[in-house]
């Protein structure tokens, strides 16, 4: 069968459908209505015609320093010299995207869904997913909690910078989570900022099960959520060609939704319109749902679970996180201003804490200050960093140059 006839669209009738009910101005009622969304205070942050109420989170998340820092971060590929392969900027402009032309063929809130997919991954660490699993290994044996992007994120947007973000965009960082799939995606409507508060410290406190257990508010979040992984799928695809992982035409399995990119963004984004329009929750199809799965079980073996890459992580990165993290540590137990935690995180948080909440960011317990400040890294800021401090340090990174 050639490619160009995998490509799906949606069936001719739906298409009128969803024609005759925007001529006859329908309106989806299950989409967040902005007059619902919610702040911890209540009385900044008021909506108008040029900034409405989401608007307002966006600019919020683009205009927040860590935002530029999605430009360095690894989504998949470290040690590589190559403009091509993607980094976080891209993915999180993708998910927004996709999700985005879904949420607009269904009558969703696009800018709810624009601040929770710009901000899904702004608390993500260095090195991808490697430097998440770091990360948690050394504050969970220093304070018993875990440590996960997706909650991190939320940290950020809510207590780190502290911004008053609405509850509705918080949620849809917070239960992004694209690391498993689901074929249905139900929306918990009824939560309010003490659940969320309460989910929040749960993924603290146990790890996984809570985080499993994370339903997103809104079918906005639901969206978001999917659109995760249709953005990773494929393209973790195209970037591992690109790196020399995988031959060009590697016979990955999938066919319902296809095999490379473009075709599995596409046949996703029409299966999930198709099976969720005009429902108040979101639903794939039992074939697509097998094949991202399939597709994810597919990409774990080739790429994620590669050995060469993740002998690189475990024997370079892990330790230099070590060395890191525990330097940073006997700063703070120190009190020792002129470190480097003092100068280039603690000060300038401060201030913009103080400046926006009048909090004093010095109360936080020391391990989440120094989880703070290593997840806040670029991948070259991390490597910089610990080639400062660790001068005669035997862990060194050797990039694959570009010639």
């Amino acid at each position: 069968m050639a490619d160009d006839i995998k490509y799906k669209k949606i069936n001719e009738d739906l298409q009128s459908q969803i024609k005759s009910d925007r001529e006859n101005h329908k309106v989806n009622p299950y989409a967040f209505k902005d007059e619902n969304a919610i702040r911890r205070n209540k009385k900044k942050d008021k909506a108008n015609l040029w900034r409405p109420v989401f608007v307002r989170d966006v600019e919020k998340i683009m205009h927040l320093s860590y935002y530029n820092r999605y430009a360095d971060k690894t989504q998949v590929f470290s040690f590589k010299y190559n403009d091509d392969i993607t980094r976080r900027a891209q993915h999180v402009q993708i998910v927004s995207r996709i999700a985005r032309n879904i949420g607009a063929v269904l009558g969703l809130n696009l800018d709810l869904i624009e601040a929770a997919a710009l901000g899904h991954d702004i608390g993500h660490t260095p090195f991808g997913h490697a430097g998440e699993r770091f990360l948690n290994e050394l504050y969970h044996n220093e304070t018993n909690r875990y440590f996960n992007h997706n909650v991190h994120s939320a940290r950020v947007l809510d207590t780190i910078f502290a911004r008053n973000f609405t509850m509705q965009t918080l949620d849809g960082v917070l239960c992004h989570n694209g690391e498993f799939e689901q074929q249905e995606y139900k929306p918990r409507y009824d939560k309010s900022f003490e659940d969320y508060d309460e989910e929040i410290e749960a993924c603290y406190t146990e790890g996984k099960p809570a985080i499993d257990r994370l339903v997103p508010a809104t079918l906005e979040g639901c969206v978001v959520r999917i659109c995760d992984m249709i953005a990773y799928l494929g393209k973790d695809r195209q970037d591992a060609e690109l790196a020399g992982m995988i031959e060009k035409d590697y016979p990955f399995t999938t066919e319902s939704i296809g095999k490379e990119n473009a075709m599995i963004i596409n046949n996703l984004t029409v299966d999930i319109i198709e099976n969720s329009y005009g429902k108040d929750y979101i639903l794939l199809s039992k074939e697509a749902f097998r094949d991202l799965s399939k597709a994810k079980e597919e990409n774990n073996k080739v790429i994620y679970k590669n050995n060469k890459i993740n002998a690189q992580y475990n024997d370079i990165i892990k330790p230099m996180f070590e060395e890191l993290y525990y330097k940073l540590l006997s700063d703070m137990e120190k009190k020792d201003e002129k470190s480097i935690i003092y100068k280039h995180h603690i000060n300038p948080i401060g201030s913009s804490l103080k400046k926006y909440q009048d909090i004093d960011y010095l109360e936080e317990e020391n391990n989440q200050i120094v989880v703070d400040y290593i997840a806040s890294m670029t991948d070259d800021y991390f490597i910089s960093l610990h080639e400062y401090l660790f001068p005669d340090s035997q862990y060194k990174i050797e990039y694959e140059p570009y010639f």
